[in-house]
């Protein structure tokens, strides 16, 4: 079995406006209402303000839903909510929310034979479609193998309304595809690691479809926002073909890694991988300035100041960055940069004055 590549892909995607609406009609399709249970993973706020909406419509259905509210996404949390959904029989575990409730939903779900669906209310990252989780309470801020969403549904028009700067996140989250697949190739070439075309050619074309329409992303409108969640949907079934985070995470995730463990006030994901993402493009001789100009575009930081962490953080975190995940080669290189090296591609760049 060494040569067989085995992946698993979600088996529905639904988007457009008015989604959250038609979720209980959808599930019947999959699901029936009499023989089985729901459990939906959600945070205070979503659940304030949607949570209602989601219920009606599955309860119109005829399914009996249970809600679990969690304020943040740790490996505990995690735990303890994959023993509620097994004590309790649980059929189907839904993610609805940000990043925090679908990761703790996915991840809880992947030893159980529950199956996994993802509504997110925001498009701050591809985690929405993607078979990783991000946790706090692993010995490193790394993404870890889930459970890849049996239905995944977008309604653009929820996503639209999110707070602005966790859709920008997402948006960032997409630019740094374009070094990761550099990256990929790198180590496909220098340590002979396992390189997938299609799944690097899908990561690729998220990157290139948010590029030429980051003008109308940047409305934020409903349609603007369709457009990224096609690119994080693409994104995340990249990983899925790939059986790893390897086609949308390379040096400039572990630069974000490394920045959430320096920095005082860490940014949020995307913000930060966009960040770096223009100094690993430097690094590899390609035009950052493009990525730069599209940040500007959507409002993205494209500086330290403007991402609130300081100069000194920003270098610290280069100059650690390959220590994330050693296994994972990048053009960071097994011994990564010094000082010296990190505070001239941060200057040049401009990310520090």
């Amino acid at each position: 079995m060494g040569d067989v590549h085995h992946f698993t892909l979600p088996r529905d995607f639904i988007i457009g406006n008015g989604v959250l609406k038609q979720v209980g009609r959808v599930f019947v399709n999959y699901w029936r209402p009499d023989k089985t249970k729901v459990l939906v993973v959600t945070g205070p706020r979503i659940y304030r303000l949607l949570f209602d909406n989601l219920a009606e419509s599955l309860g119109k259905s005829g399914f009996n839903v249970e809600v679990y509210k969690a304020e943040k996404a740790t490996v505990s949390i995690a735990e303890d909510l994959e023993d509620i959904a097994r004590r309790g029989g649980f059929d189907v575990i839904v993610g609805f929310g940000g990043g925090k409730s679908i990761d703790l939903a996915k991840y809880a779900s992947k030893n159980l034979q529950a199956d996994f669906v993802s509504i997110p209310t925001a498009a701050s990252h591809d985690g929405i479609t993607s078979p990783f989780a991000s946790l706090k309470g692993f010995n490193k801020p790394i993404s870890v193998r889930a459970k890849v969403p049996t239905l995944i549904l977008l309604d653009a028009e929820i996503i639209s309304k999110a707070p602005s700067r966790l859709n920008r996140a997402g948006m960032g989250d997409i630019l740094g595809k374009w070094s990761a697949v550099l990256d990929w190739r790198l180590a496909h070439k220098l340590r002979n690691e396992y390189y997938g075309e299609y799944a690097a050619s899908l990561a690729l074309l998220s990157f290139k479809h948010v590029v030429s329409n980051g003008r109308e992303i940047a409305t934020w409108r409903p349609d603007g926002v369709r457009i990224l969640l096609e690119a994080l949907v693409s994104s995340g079934v990249a990983m899925c073909i790939a059986g790893s985070s390897r086609p949308a995470s390379g040096s400039e995730h572990l630069f974000s890694h490394a920045l959430d463990m320096v920095a005082k006030r860490p940014a949020l994901h995307g913000e930060q991988v966009a960040l770096g993402s223009i100094m690993m493009l430097y690094i590899h001789g390609k035009n950052w300035r493009r990525v730069r100009t599209v940040m500007k575009t959507v409002g993205l930081p494209t500086t330290a100041h403007e991402l609130g962490v300081s100069d000194v953080e920003i270098l610290e975190a280069l100059t650690i960055a390959h220590k994330i995940r050693p296994e994972r080669y990048t053009i960071l290189g097994e011994k990564g940069l010094t000082w010296e090296a990190a505070e001239k591609i941060a200057r040049v760049t401009g990310v520090i004055s």
